[in-house]
């Protein structure tokens, strides 16, 4: 396993500003709020792997993912004044859901700014949960310059999908969560796309299990991430496609400085991989997740050797599927 430098520090650089004391904060903060979901194991699994494998369900989650976390959190640490005029962001994917649901609990309006292109069920379902849809076109540009149009005329707060303290804090009591419920894992995995879940990930992880291997998983196509951090450059996003469409998004500044930090290591998994994964944990666990959260079981299919003989802690990050396009 590998190990941290003997003089790493949990807390960051300062100009990294978040901590496990945030993340802890952060689960008093949002308990009420989401699920403590439940951790299952797979005799398949294992076998394939010759490992012990613990699955952090957060496709479990309310609104069906992890992101739920990070955006109570930032929506329930806004003043009332800020508060009164709303939230926004720009998302065609969880965190649209994840916003709109935590804006319900505090009765405050929200705004999310998504692409004409996006799949009606996803418009549906932020609708579903009380906020306005605004089409635009898409382009990373074009929603940014819509979202700041409308923040700026109807002044509603902005919370980003990731590269947010207090996000990165939410998403990061997953990871805490696994690590009270299971003892001694030697390996913890998530998956990585704007690095939010990684970031919170890695904290905790640092902080709990000094020396656990912390391991990001991210499709070839994508591989921004592992680019970033080998190179010290930090890449745009991604402009292939993969059928992990939830992960291709580039990492921010703040999620980049955290993943350098807390020393952790991306691989990746070929498209045939994570496809294979996705079937196998429907057909094994009789479980319905989204080709996003099963990154981490293509990549240990190309690379067993990365848990053989450990006790592994997996987050599967999300189930929000549209089984219709599975006979695609």
């Amino acid at each position: 396993m590998p190990t941290v430098p003997q003089l790493f520090q949990p807390r960051l650089r300062a100009h990294v500003s978040v901590t496990f004391h945030h993340i802890v904060e952060a689960a008093r903060r949002i308990g009420p709020y989401i699920h403590r979901t439940p951790i299952l194991t797979s005799a398949y699994f294992n076998d394939l792997f010759s490992a012990e494998l613990f699955f952090k369900c957060e496709h479990l989650q309310r609104i069906g993912a992890f992101k739920a976390r990070g955006a109570c959190n930032a929506v329930m640490q806004l003043d009332a004044e800020t508060a009164r005029h709303g939230v926004i962001t720009h998302s065609s994917g969880n965190h649209a859901q994840a916003l709109a649901y935590a804006a319900t609990l505090r009765s405050i309006p929200c705004t999310i700014v998504m692409p004409r292109t996006a799949p009606l069920i996803k418009k549906q379902a932020v609708m579903g949960y009380g906020a306005m849809v605004v089409e635009c076109e898409p382009t990373l540009e074009d929603r940014e310059r819509t979202m700041q149009a409308i923040a700026q005329q109807t002044g509603a707060h902005i919370v980003p999908p990731y590269n947010d303290e207090r996000v990165i804090a939410g998403q990061g009591t997953a990871a805490m969560e696994l690590l009270e419920d299971v003892a001694n894992l030697d390996v913890i995995m998530a998956p990585v796309g704007g690095g939010g879940l990684m970031s919170g990930t890695a904290i905790a992880a640092r902080a709990m299990v000094p020396n656990i291997d912390i391991i990001g998983a991210e499709p070839a196509e994508a591989a921004d991430a592992r680019i970033s951090l080998e190179t010290g450059v930090l890449q745009g996003p991604p402009q292939t496609m993969t059928i992990a469409d939830g992960l291709r998004t580039a990492l921010g500044d703040i999620t980049f400085g955290i993943l350098q930090e807390t020393h952790v290591r991306i691989v990746t998994a070929s498209e045939d991989s994570i496809r294979e994964g996705l079937f196998r944990v429907m057909e094994r666990m009789k479980q319905v997740v989204e080709p996003s959260a099963t990154v981490t079981i293509g990549a240990l299919m190309e690379q067993p050797d990365l848990v053989r003989g450990k006790r592994v802690g997996v987050i599967i990050c999300g189930g929000n599927l549209d089984i219709r396009t599975l006979n695609r």
